[in-house]
Parts: structure tokens; sequence; C-alpha cells
């Protein structure tokens, strides 16, 4: 799974192409903490991050959202 970003410590990844599971989460690392987002609510759906990296997350999904779902062919 290919990394897109990486932010204060934060790891980003994401599939390109999943055609049978749409909308694709992003993948988030930050230490020993793991979660899955995914993409149409930026909701947390698996594991957990601190409070602070949950909420920079979601600040720069909201910024890629549409990005995101464009380049890596999901439909929401």
């Amino acid at each position: 799974m290919p990394e897109i970003c990486r932010f204060y410590g934060i790891i980003i990844r994401m599939y390109l192409i999943d055609r049978e599971h749409p909308p694709q989460p992003i993948y988030i690392k930050y230490g020993e903490n793991e979660a899955v987002m995914e993409l149409t609510h930026l909701n947390i759906i698996e594991g957990k991050l601190p409070k602070k990296c949950r909420q920079l997350v979601k600040e720069w999904a909201e910024i890629h959202q549409q990005e995101l779902i464009k380049k890596y062919d999901c439909k929401v």
C-alpha cells in the first residue's frame, strides 16, 4: 500500500484502486497507533489515534478529500 503523505510523524497510506469496496479508506499510522478513516464522512472506522493526531488527520483529509476520491477512483 503506497504512502501518500507524511507530516508531524503521521503516515497516511491508501490502496490505489479497489472498485469492489468504495469509498476507499485511508490508513493512518502515528507511532504505535494505527487507524482507518473512511473518506465519505471522515470518521475513524477502526483503531485509535490520540486526539490531536486525529484532528490533524481530519483537517488534512478535509482539504484533500475530493482530490483523493477523484485520483484514487473512489465512488462516493
